[in-house]
């Protein structure tokens, strides 16, 4: 059974594996300090939130969220990074994140859950089975160029997204 809960400060060696390892999947680098920073970010009762899925007591994966609000209706809750490692995949661990996600969410007030993931990840088939796909949509982001970050694009300037 799946046994999901907020992220506690005995988590941070496992979540660091894990969170390196939906980087290098999506071949995004970052400095050692991000992963320090984003950290501490995440067990400082704010946002971004964290929370680990385990199976027999092992942290098989991790999901970052934030609550926002909503400008014409509900508030959202934004589901900014999952991954789940390979080794257990298909148990049932990304729907029961979700399916965590979308309760404490509403449970906060936050009822509306949504993620993004890129159009050809594996991800897709269980994500067209727990949500709703809106065709038609297209996801436009922005960064400015500084000649600090003009030579730093890369792979990781694309949006990630959750990764099953």
């Amino acid at each position: 059974m799946v046994e999901i809960s907020p992220l506690t400060g005995a988590d941070r060696a496992r979540w660091e594996v894990l969170a390196r390892a939906g980087d290098t999947h999506f071949g995004t680098t970052r400095p050692d300090d991000d992963y320090e920073r984003t950290w501490h970010r995440l067990l400082d009762d704010g946002q971004p939130r964290g929370v680990a899925a385990r199976l027999d007591g092992t942290i098989v994966g991790v999901a970052h969220y934030v609550f926002h609000a909503g400008i014409w209706g509900s508030d959202r809750c934004y589901l900014a990074d999952l991954f789940v490692d390979p080794a257990a995949r298909r148990q049932g661990v990304a729907t029961a994140i979700i399916d965590w996600l979308a309760q404490d969410a509403d449970r906060h007030g936050f009822p509306r859950l949504y993620w993004n993931t890129l159009v050809d990840a594996p991800a897709r088939a269980l994500y067209d089975k727990v949500g709703t796909f809106n065709e038609g949509l297209i996801l436009y982001t922005h960064r400015p160029v500084s000649e600090s970050t003009e030579d730093q694009r890369s792979a990781s300037d694309e949006p990630s997204g959750p990764l099953v």
